[in-house]
């Protein structure tokens, strides 16, 4: 008979999966950077990027923390909201409506980052892990910064230009 699975179990799961998108996204983010047209784009980009590289770092302490070895499980949602990036990058390329679409793609990896982060930071509370709870809160709070300044970016610049013709 299989093992009943736990809490713990799915804690785990779900850190393979967020470990595995967050080393995705590590590889998108320096393509995303250089489709930009708008410098302030591509600074948030370049940010992030290294942004995402502590927030890879703090979960390979969560592994540590629960005695785990840090590895990735093919995380089927953000191939997908990546590959819709990438599809934006062709379609939209050298039109006024290129950063705006950026801009959408990586709102949708944020949002997905914020649920994930969100869900893992309460099983660890649930589960005692007071040191995973706040490396998870402190990337959750990074992830929620980010998409902010995604939306300021997109409202004071990429959208109004989005509407004219180049």
């Amino acid at each position: 008979m299989a093992k009943e699975k736990t809490l713990d179990d799915l804690f785990y799961d779900t850190l393979k999966d967020i470990y595995y998108a967050e080393r995705q996204i590590l590889k998108a983010l320096p393509k995303m950077a250089r489709g930009a047209q708008s410098a302030e784009l591509k600074a948030a980009f370049e940010k992030h990027k290294e942004q995402t590289q502590g927030q890879v770092e703090r979960l390979q302490q969560v592994f540590e923390i629960i005695g785990k070895r840090a590895q990735g499980k093919t995380c089927e949602a953000i191939e997908g909201i990546l590959a819709e990036g990438e599809e934006v990058m062709e379609e939209f390329k050298g039109t006024t409506a290129l950063d705006a679409g950026l801009i959408s793609a990586a709102q949708a990896v944020e949002h997905y980052e914020i649920s994930r982060y969100g869900t893992l930071k309460t099983w660890a509370q649930t589960l005692g892990y007071k040191e995973a709870v706040k490396l998870l809160d402190a990337t959750l709070q990074e992830e929620g910064q980010t998409d902010q300044d995604l939306t300021k970016l997109a409202v004071a610049n990429s959208n109004k230009k989005a509407t004219k013709a180049a």
